[in-house]
């Protein structure tokens, strides 16, 4: 049998790419074709078979990305599901009270290794993978095509890129060069730098729940903990809230959270603002709020970084639980892929017990839906939330 002109795998490899997993490991390639790294090759079962296409990259240890599970070709593929995704954000976001979104949220919209973000006329990139490096110049030009922004920048800052073998890129595609964007979230103004940001601009994937922030701080004495630029801030004024504390290490996030509560109306000298590290900030002080929201950074970037982690999320949510007043609520979160809601769960239970309350679960993270989760890739689901109630 004439040898197939592609990636072959091994005998008994090609279940996960049977059910449409988009990662392909080093250990289950049999045989590889003369490639540069980054090239779009075919994919092929050892008995031959044709199990679609993806990019592949020597230098990873998730060595393809496939793009395609069937004989349609790569780009025309990797173009479908930009379309595909374009009109899936038409039909569940309003542009008229929300023009930031994730418009290609990697794998979810099953193209592993791209972020793209748009904020009002501006698109934000986002490349973790040598693969999407090389169809930078081809997704500029769909961009320009379909979307027809004013600038595209470029912000690949990712610890990933080091195991693709890449270093960091950032900077102006094309367009205007400008460092200021403003945008609409739910009705609300906000301001960010493309530079100077956390991840794109702004932590977009939070958006339903700051909305449900909204709904639930009417009278409300509230502390944001981890609050960077002020999201959960403004939407809980938004509500009704009787005050809020805003709390971050971060000087740069505290002005710029200053900035958007002015940009809705809002007085930023009305309302206190800590700029501190909040392990300490907890231990320090009060809890006399109604509802507190704890929304840290992620605590595990590595797989060794778990149990580290664990102790960092328990400590917060323990000192948080056992000062809170009776009746309170506290909206929890973990962003850390390598902390599933399993996992994050066993921690709020064990902070629980250590504070020595009695805590009910009332509700969990609400998916913003430009976030899809591909149901096939279940690593695309990392960020948890719980909204718990102290008694």
């Amino acid at each position: 049998m004439t040898k197939p002109a592609g990636v072959v795998l091994k005998p008994g490899r090609d279940k996960a790419i049977r059910q449409r997993h988009h990662w392909v490991f080093s250990g289950a390639i049999q045989s590889l074709p003369p490639f540069e790294d980054g090239d779009l090759l075919p994919v092929f079962a050892s008995n031959g078979q044709l199990m679609g296409s993806g990019y592949f990259n020597r230098r990873s240890g998730i060595i393809g990305r496939m793009v395609a599970f069937d004989d349609q070709p790569p780009i025309e593929s990797l173009e479908e599901k930009l379309m595909c995704a374009l009109h899936l954000r038409q039909k569940v976001l309003d542009f008229n009270l929300t023009n930031a979104f994730r418009l290609i949220n990697a794998e979810g919209d099953g193209i592993p290794g791209l972020i793209i973000d748009v904020y009002d006329q501006v698109v934000v990139l986002q490349s973790s993978t040598k693969g999407i490096d090389r169809l930078k110049p081809w997704l500029i030009d769909w961009i320009n095509e379909n979307i027809k922004p004013t600038t595209i920048y470029e912000k690949s800052l990712l610890p990933a890129r080091r195991e693709e073998g890449l270093n960091d890129a950032q900077g102006f595609l094309g367009g205007k060069e400008q460092d200021e964007i403003l945008f609409k979230e739910n009705g609300l103004l906000f301001s960010a730098s493309l530079s100077k940001s956390q991840k794109t601009g702004f932590f977009l994937d939070h958006r339903e729940m700051r909305e449900w922030v909204r709904h639930i701080a009417k009278n409300k004495r509230v502390l944001n903990a981890f609050s960077y630029t002020g999201g959960f801030s403004i939407y809980a004024l938004a509500g009704g809230a009787v005050s809020v504390d805003s709390m971050d290490i971060s000087k740069e996030a505290i002005e710029r959270a200053k900035i958007n509560m002015t940009l809705n109306g809002w007085n930023p000298n009305e309302q206190n603002f800590y700029c501190e590290n909040v392990f300490i900030g907890l231990r320090g002080r009060e809890m006399s709020y109604d509802l507190v929201i704890l929304d840290p950074p992620a605590f595990a970037k590595k797989q060794k970084d778990v149990v580290p982690a664990c102790r960092g999320y328990k400590d917060i949510n323990r000192l948080a639980m056992h000062k809170m007043p009776p009746g309170s609520l506290l909206l929890t979160c973990s962003c850390s892929h390598y902390v599933d809601e399993e996992l994050f769960q066993k921690v709020l239970f064990q902070a629980a017990l250590e504070a020595h309350r009695k805590v009910k679960i009332l509700g969990r993270h609400r998916l913003a839906f430009d976030h899809p989760i591909n149901l096939y890739h279940p690593e695309s689901n990392y960020l948890k939330s719980y909204l718990l109630y102290i008694e």
